[in-house]
């Protein structure tokens, strides 16, 4: 079975995800933006193994760390979508814009696409390409769990910001509705920022994607 464990990283306090398989304890993380001696420290206290890193897009609080955890351990790059390149090769930049650490910009193992799966161990998780708050940004839904991680498409009660190059709003507005609401009211989303909630209440009470 898929276990997790949320780890808030740099001073976004961006949700990244350690995510493993409890019968053979293959572990991948999901967006290491920084702060990678905690990350790596909540791993060997877990007992798992790192053996992948996977992306939901490009932004710097979650793609910070990638260059440097992937030199340090060898882990192969999985994710985002390609229309996240520029996101990718624009990483230095995001640094200095922000005031943080300096990140590499890096090239992906394996790209990913609507549809494609990725595994840990003998878990399997299903990705849907939901652009908006990115043109690239992809989401891991693991339907052994009902959990979705979902970067910053989706937060409780609200929605990502689509005013950064490339976001659009509208398109936003479909991706939540027509990639993640299928999968079920009962699935809880991991977002990249703040509290997880679930489709369902969101579907509910948000205020820009309810179904009200």
């Amino acid at each position: 079975m898929l276990k997790y464990l949320i780890v808030p990283v740099t001073p976004f306090q961006q949700n990244c995800s350690i995510v493993w398989c409890s019968e053979t304890l293959r572990a991948a993380v999901i967006d290491p933006g920084g702060d990678l001696d905690r990350l790596l420290q909540e791993v060997r206290r877990l007992g798992v193994t790192l053996e992948q890193i996977w992306l939901t897009h490009a932004h710097i609080d979650h793609a910070g760390g990638v260059a440097e955890l992937s030199q340090q351990l060898g882990l192969p790059i999985v994710g985002p979508h390609v229309a996240d390149k520029f996101w990718i090769d624009s990483l230095a930049q995001q640094g200095k814009m922000f005031g943080l650490p300096h990140a590499e910009g890096f090239s992906p193992t394996r790209w990913l696409a609507d549809g494609d799966t990725v595994s840990v161990g003998n878990c399997t998780l299903n990705v849907r390409h939901c652009p908006g708050h990115t043109p690239g940004h992809v989401v891991f839904h693991s339907s052994e769990i009902h959990r979705a991680f979902v970067g910053d498409v989706l937060f409780a009660g609200s929605i990502g910001r689509t005013d950064l190059p490339q976001g659009d709003h509208a398109t936003l507005i479909s991706s939540i509705k027509q990639r993640l609401w299928p999968m079920g009211d009962d699935t809880v989303f991991i977002p990249g920022h703040g509290p997880e909630g679930s489709f369902g209440r969101e579907r509910q009470t948000n205020p820009y994607v309810g179904d009200s």
